[in-house]
């Protein structure tokens, strides 16, 4: 199958990149799509779309805001560089190449000032989970992602199970009318191997115990600790997943760039 350029004085098109290009961007388009379609999908299930209002109302992070969010950044940009590279237009290709080149700054930006504050995120990161400790009932998919971070950390609160006073539900306060008092979600518990069936009343009343007890039933050690310890473990392959990233990045700012100099070539020909 012969490859057509677009002859003009000498100057071309190249349709190696400039096809490269478009699907390098229908992937990430139809990606974000998909995203945007599983957010919009939640909210719905969720009751958000009917009643707009509610989605200040959540005291924590609702998840399904990353769906959206990322969603409709991946399908604009997609959008824009599909479009741009299929119909070889220039202000498309350079809207690309800026907010990716946007994009890749701020993860750069962000990546340096963590690095350098580690302690104020450290900080902020405290905060966030016992804001989210606060509104764990509140929103069932910030509960799935509380209990998934728990269970995959082996970890419990932000510094420790006693974090769970934060919440009305778990609080050891003597007007705390919960049957749920001074315990813990179940995601806390030490899994028993035995048990196909999940126990989700393991953490009742749990906290009333002393601690070395505790260590028999619950994990007792905080997540923003054991987070930065998997993070030290797996420093490789995070790393190697954020340089990756950013390659990516840098290279479909390099073909849009390209292309966009290929045309302004061909048109000062004319």
């Amino acid at each position: 199958m012969s490859r057509k350029h677009h002859h003009f004085k000498g100057a071309e098109v190249s349709c190696c990149v400039k096809y490269f290009l478009f699907g390098f961007n229908i992937i990430f388009w139809l990606l974000g799509a998909a995203f945007l379609g599983i957010g919009l999908w939640a909210w719905a299930e969720k009751g958000v779309l009917s009643n707009l209002s509610s989605i200040t109302d959540l005291g924590g992070f609702d998840p399904v805001w990353l769906f959206i969010v990322v969603g409709g950044v991946m399908f604009i940009l997609g959008f824009a560089g599909c479009i741009g590279a299929l119909r070889e237009n220039t202000f498309l290709l350079k809207f690309f190449s800026v907010f990716l080149g946007l994009i890749f700054f701020l993860e750069l930006t962000a990546g340096i000032l963590a690095f350098v504050f580690k302690d104020w995120i450290k900080d902020q990161l405290n905060f966030f989970i016992n804001n989210n400790v606060k509104a764990y009932r509140d929103d069932i998919d910030l509960q799935n992602l509380i209990d998934f971070a728990q269970e995959y950390w082996l970890c419990c609160g932000a510094h420790g199970p006693d974090d769970w006073n934060l919440n009305i539900y778990f609080n050891c306060t003597e007007l705390n009318p919960s049957r749920e008092r001074c315990g813990v979600p179940f995601s806390c518990c030490i899994k028993d191997p035995a048990e196909d069936v999940i126990n989700t009343q393991c953490g009742y009343d749990v906290r009333l115990q002393g601690e070395l007890d505790r260590q028999k039933y619950i994990y007792t050690k905080g997540c923003v600790g054991q987070f930065e310890k998997w993070l030290q473990d797996n420093l490789i392959i995070v790393a190697g997943i954020f340089v990756g990233i950013a390659l990516l990045q840098i290279f479909g700012i390099c073909l849009a760039q390209n292309l966009v100099s290929d045309v302004k070539a061909v048109k000062a020909n004319w």
